[in-house]
């Protein structure tokens, strides 16, 4: 858990809520009245907004919090209501009835307790959870598009592919954090094409990579996802980073998460 998260106030213009999301890279960034929670703004929440409503406050676009954690709480229990919501971070409040804000707590830090407690996944490997209908886009595309893409979808990454190849990874992280966007997807820059602004070589697995090591991966990285491939091209001093290689399919913390429980 992150005991000293960042966080705005109900009265925080969306201009330096969104400053706060591409300086810090946050997923989600809840809302206070002094200590006591309100609600939670994600970057999904900012892609709906357009320029023209960047001078309104965090209580207008924030959203009540759909799950709740309480210091108490068994992290196995918190992490079945996680994904039951769909949702991939949760505040933690020192109760339900004073609201007042202790933390904030990530899939990524459930699965790092489970590592750290040496946990045992359902499956070996990961070859089971794969998605294999992945929803991808191309190099030479605009960020516009996927920006788009992402909002239909509700994917906040997506891989990159030239040449019917993946060469890298492009999040809604890397498109706010460019500078390329300013609310939503009328300001994202129309001239911008993907290559400019996804991370490239991607880490990558396959499907004989074991369920711990796809953990680790993620957790020491801070990612969310993992593209599965086959015949890849890897860096030699990064040995989990491909140039290229085959995309065959993905597989998400949310999946990973759901194999270390019963």
């Amino acid at each position: 858990m992150t005991s000293d998260p960042v966080t705005v106030n109900v009265d925080t213009q969306l201009t330096k809520v969104r400053s706060i999301f591409r300086d810090g890279g946050f997923r989600s960034i809840p809302v206070l009245s002094k200590t006591h929670l309100e609600g939670m703004i994600t970057r999904g929440d900012i892609m709906f907004l357009s320029s023209t409503k960047s001078n309104i406050e965090a209580r207008v676009i924030m959203e009540r919090p759909k799950v709740l954690a309480t210091p108490v709480m068994e992290m196995e229990e918190i992490a079945k209501k996680l994904l039951k919501s769909n949702i991939v971070q949760v505040p933690v409040v020192e109760s339900t009835e004073n609201m007042r804000l202790v933390g904030i707590l990530s899939i990524g830090d459930i699965l790092k307790k489970f590592l750290n407690n040496g946990s045992k996944p359902n499956n070996p490997n990961i070859k089971p959870i794969v998605t294999k209908d992945v929803v991808k886009t191309s190099y030479d595309e605009h960020i516009s598009k996927v920006w788009s893409l992402m909002n239909e979808t509700g994917f906040s990454g997506l891989p990159v592919l030239k040449k019917n190849k993946i060469i890298g990874m492009i999040t809604r992280k890397d498109i706010i954090k460019s500078g390329h966007v300013r609310t939503g997807l009328d300001a994202v820059d129309r001239s911008i094409k993907v290559e400019k602004v996804m991370m490239t070589p991607p880490i990558v697995v396959t499907v004989e990579t074991s369920i711990k090591e796809a953990a680790q991966l993620m957790v020491e990285n801070d990612i969310g996802r993992l593209p599965v491939v086959e015949k890849p091209v890897y860096i030699k001093k990064e040995p989990n980073r491909a140039r290229e290689a085959n995309l065959i399919g993905i597989v998400a913390r949310e999946d990973i998460l759901g194999s270390y429980l019963s």
